[in-house]
């Protein structure tokens, strides 16, 4: 097992083991396209297996839906009320798995309060839902990893919450649920996946399925970094791309079709002292639910539920949308929101089988794999929590078709990188604080992103002190961690940084433009960037963050798409 480290020496390791399929006879078991959660919980799935396995994503690990999510790991308390029982069940043994065993260091316990708005009927009828919720987790035997519920006055729901209305609610119910930073959860997966065995390369996309008569024997692939094309050979391929699952599989074929719809959910992000709560909050929407959700020194209050057919690649909040999380969470604070208070803003797509409803809201996040050719599985539907339930069941579908004995699936059983250790480096804290010289605060950062890998970017910073330094307008994130996104986690880009290796792009007030030519700087000795390429990158980066300002500004989806489509994705490499 490898330590899989996604450095760009590892990359073209993996690119050129992928070219050398296309020799007849040196195929990949498995080939996964689509590097979001369930395409990287595919490739640990089936590497983990002994099997044989690439994973290819078009742009960065997690750049769509999979780092656009509530960051929350739940058993969903409204598929309760739709009676699907079976599906929050389902979800809850996942959280339960991902607490205790598989990513302790990524996933973690967070309160929330249901206020009740009327004084007889709804206590017994929520009460009883929340119990049923706890019921279920310990039924799983996962139950363990949060708290039970407890129903709180209006007294006690005041003093956990101060901030609110006091004529907003009669009392409440706080239960627990977990949260996630999603996009490090997939580049965690993704890492793991390639200590096993796998090859991982990202910025490689496809632009074509490989075919011998009905069958898929593999894809053409384009590496977008320097536009060289070539062939990788598969005995099966899986098809994990999210709300892309209809353009990939018009590739192939239009019989036995997955339809998947595209739901649009935005969120904001304001700075945790613009409100007083020591719990998160769910409340209840003429649509759906809003969850106001704590994330270290800020809030994120989410999400919308709107049908999208634009742009998928960069979905667009518009100003409608901010307005409708600003208008019903502003009903239960004393002091409301304004747009100024709002720090960040994004936008992500569901990907949701379509059925007969016409809204988004109503459609199934139940899963589907279906085998529509020989040699192409595809999967689609779900939710991020159950991601390793759709891996396994996808592998499940493509280990049918190939001639040996696969083992069956063991992901249940296999922690994440940086899981092992992780409670013994946290307890040692204070200890490693001293010994390195970096304040506990610091050192407690590091290893609620990096686990028990934390020592790896403190052994950075002890080689090269100054990296010990804070990144312009975002204090959170040192220099260090900017070096380790590059040469351990597969950033290419400067806003691969910004955004999915930290949220600095969310989280800061200037969403990163004073960071980017620092970390820009950082980057350019380990990619080999020229001064031209630093200079592309953050003018690059700046035209996005502006392009995105500027659709939120606009009224409508429609001009919100266009405003945010006047910035291409990818700077090509010089």
């Amino acid at each position: 097992m490898t330590t899989g480290a996604l450095s760009p020496e590892s990359r073209e390791q993996s690119l050129a083991a992928l070219r050398a399929t296309a020799e007849r006879g040196a195929e990949l078991d498995v080939l996964i396209v689509g590097g979001g959660v369930v395409g990287a919980g595919a490739a640990l799935d089936a590497a983990t297996r002994g099997l044989d396995v690439g994973i290819v994503e078009a742009r960065d690990w997690a750049s769509g839906t999979s780092s656009r999510s509530s960051k929350l790991i739940h058993g969903g308390l409204r598929y309760l009320e739709m009676l699907d029982f079976a599906l929050v069940r389902e979800a809850l043994q996942e959280r339960g798995l991902l607490l205790e065993r598989i990513a302790p260091h990524l996933v973690r316990p967070v309160p929330f309060l249901y206020p009740l708005t009327k004084r007889f009927v709804e206590r017994p009828y929520v009460g009883a839902g929340v119990a049923l919720y706890d019921a279920l987790a310990v039924a799983t035997g996962r139950g363990r990893g949060v708290p039970f519920h407890k129903h709180l006055s209006r007294h006690g729901t005041l003093r956990a919450a101060p901030s609110l209305k006091k004529d907003a609610m009669v009392g409440s119910i706080r239960y627990y649920d977990a949260q996630v930073d999603d996009a490090r959860l997939v580049v965690n997966l993704v890492r793991t996946a390639a200590a096993f065995g796998a090859q991982a390369v990202n910025r490689l996309s496809v632009i074509d399925f490989l075919r011998e008569g009905e069958r898929v024997v593999g894809a053409r692939v384009r590496n977008q970094e320097d536009g060289s094309e070539f062939n990788i050979r598969a005995k099966q391929v899986v098809n994990a791309t999210g709300v892309w699952t209809d353009e990939t599989q018009a590739m192939v074929t239009e019989r036995g079709q997955l339809s998947v719809r595209a739901s649009k959910g935005i969120h904001l992000v304001v700075p945790r002292d613009r409100f007083q709560s020591t719990v998160g909050l769910i409340l209840r929407t003429e649509k759906s639910v809003l969850f106001v959700i704590p994330w270290g020194r800020h809030w994120i209050i989410g999400t919308t539920d709107t049908d999208w057919d634009l742009d998928k690649a960069h979905p667009a909040a518009s100003s409608k949308d901010i307005d409708y999380l600003l208008e019903h969470v502003n009903q239960v604070l004393q002091r409301p929101l304004t747009r100024e208070d709002v720090e960040g803003v994004y936008a992500g797509l569901r990907p949701l089988l379509a059925g007969e409803n016409d809204s988004t809201a109503k459609l199934s996040r139940e899963h589907v794999v279906a085998h529509p050719v020989p040699g192409l599985v595809v999967v689609a539907g779900g939710k991020y929590t159950t991601y390793r339930v759709m891996a396994r069941d996808a592998v499940d579908e493509a280990a049918r078709a190939l001639d040996e004995r696969v083992p069956p699936s063991c992901t249940d059983t296999i922690p994440l990188l940086g899981a092992s250790g992780f409670k013994a480096a946290w307890n040692k804290r204070s200890r490693t604080a001293d010994r390195t010289g970096i304040h506990v605060a610091r050192v407690e950062h590091l290893l609620n992103r990096f686990g028990s890998m934390a020592g790896d970017v403190l052994d950075i910073i002890t080689e090269r002190p100054e990296l010990a330094e804070p990144l312009p307008g975002a204090d959170d994130y040192l220099a260090a961690e900017v070096v380790y996104a590059t040469t351990h986690e597969g950033a290419r880009h400067i806003h691969d940084v910004l955004t999915r290796r930290t949220r600095i792009s969310i989280e800061a007030w200037d969403r990163g433009v004073s960071a980017a030519p620092v970390v820009a700087k950082l980057m350019a000795p380990i990619l080999g960037w020229s001064e031209e390429q630093v200079e592309r990158e953050v003018k690059h980066y700046l035209a996005r963050v502006e392009a995105e300002r500027l659709s939120q500004e606009q009224p409508d989806d429609v001009s919100a798409d266009s405003a945010r489509m006047g910035v291409d994705d990818i700077v090509p490499l010089a």
